[in-house]
């Protein structure tokens, strides 16, 4: 059997650690005169505590509210003068914050993010006005907007029974609003240290400046111990759990399905297959479920299937799932859609064409390799890839490793997504149609 060789990206690497444990990689490259600068914390939603739903992403908040030598509102006007972007995300297992600038905003950059890394303004005030601009998010995107939250916040609770793997990550208002200036201070202190963090920085720079603006910046950053992450794990299903609910803004009934996979870090090999699977299944025209869906029963107008909640593949860990989401025209049943991805599946799992495989597998590398393409996207990638793998250069391999997955592998992956594995969730519309 000949398997599909992708080849990695290659590009220079380094990684070194300061002596108050942050991890820091950097990535030179003198082929556009930017420089991105991304800061990635071990902690995300599932991280944060019983009672405080919402409190990860709250505090992305709370770092842009100032800090030691940074006033309010004052890293976005450095940065936006500077003629650079910035920005933040919460995630199930991360936070980052990024930043693009020319190449001569590289030590802006540092000493910003360096800045708050020692301490946010964590004031009264600021915890109030940031409450109430997340609370205004959630309305926004989840309660006024139709399918809000679908898949992502609410399929984990049929999945999960653990507080960490099945809680609403946006948060609920009554926790937004009882959390303390106390709470976020407990919460940097807790998962905010040098020693949970990893500064990577990707563009055009001198190595040696690089590194000797690093240890300026942060290096007299506060040494605190990194904070030990419990295990996450909980049993797989061995029954289909299923709800529904009416969502008074949607229009089109709605299907999501998940089925637990192996975990993305620890049987990374385990896992691959089933990202490919994903792509095989719904990616393009010519794909198994959009072909027998969309184009043929005609009882779907859209699907789409991917790994892990929020589809980064290589930046999760622990118990996570793959999903198959649907919407469906009105009057067609729920159980006709669910019995033709078993069908479909069971197809999969008597066996794959290598030219298929091979088509699909180029697609997904494809896409892993655009995003390297960005100055931004890379130095995030590069982060993310230290936290969870324990080596930023295995950003370059992912697409090669997607490369060598086998037909029997896809084929095993999709023989266990079976439906006493999974967990099903049902938008049923209560919008004018």
């Amino acid at each position: 059997m000949t398997v599909a060789t992708i080849p990695a990206p290659a590009f220079a690497i380094e990684r070194f650690r300061l002596a108050n444990g942050l991890r820091v990689v950097l990535a030179p490259d003198p082929g556009a005169p930017v420089v991105g600068v991304a800061v990635v914390y071990d902690v995300g939603m599932r991280s944060e505590p019983e009672g405080r739903t919402g409190f990860a992403h709250l505090f992305e908040h709370m770092m842009f509210q100032g800090s030691h030598n940074v006033g309010k509102a004052e890293h976005m006007r450095h940065v936006q003068s500077a003629g650079g972007t910035f920005n933040g995300s919460t995630h199930i297992d991360y936070t980052d914050y990024f930043n693009l600038l020319p190449s001569n905003g590289l030590e802006l950059a540092l000493f910003l993010e360096a800045d708050r890394m020692r301490g946010p303004a964590i004031t009264d005030e600021n915890l109030a006005n940031q409450v109430s601009v997340v609370k205004e998010e959630i309305r926004v995107n989840v309660l006024n907007r139709p399918y809000g939250g679908f898949p992502w916040i609410k399929l984990p609770p049929v999945m999960f029974d653990t507080f960490p793997n099945a809680h609403d990550g946006y948060g609920s208002f009554v926790d937004l609003d009882a959390a303390t200036v106390a709470d976020a201070q407990s919460f940097f202190d807790a998962y905010y240290p040098a020693s949970n963090a990893v500064l990577s920085v990707a563009g055009d720079f001198d190595l040696e400046q690089a590194r000797e603006l690093v240890e300026r910046h942060f290096g007299d950053v506060e040494a605190r111990p990194a904070p030990v992450h419990p295990s996450f794990d909980e049993p797989d299903l061995d029954g289909e759990r299923r709800e529904s609910y009416v969502d008074e803004r949607a229009t089109l009934p709605a299907v999501a399905v998940a089925w637990r996979v192996p975990d993305p870090v620890t049987d990374l090999d385990a896992f691959l297959p089933y990202v490919v699977l994903g792509e095989l299944l719904t990616d393009g025209d010519a794909s198994r479920l959009v072909e027998r869906l969309i184009h043929t029963d005609r009882t779907a107008t859209a699907v789409a299937a991917h790994t892990t909640f929020m589809s980064e593949p290589f930046a999760s860990r622990g118990p996570t799932a793959m999903l198959v989401q649907a919407f469906l025209p009105p009057g067609t049943a729920v159980d006709a859609v669910l019995g033709t991805v078993d069908e479909e599946l069971a197809r999969v799992a008597e066996g794959v064409e290598e030219a298929e495989l091979d088509r699909v597998k180029a697609r997904v590398a494809a896409q892993l390799l655009r995003g390297d393409d960005s100055v931004m996207g890379r130095s995030r990638r590069l982060a993310t890839a230290e936290i969870f793998h324990g080596d930023a250069a295995m950003t370059t391999r992912f697409a090669s490793l997607l490369g060598e997955v086998t037909p029997e592998a896809v084929a095993r992956a999709a023989a266990a997504m079976t439906p006493n594995r999974r967990a099903v969730l049902e938008v049923i519309p209560g919008g004018v149609q």
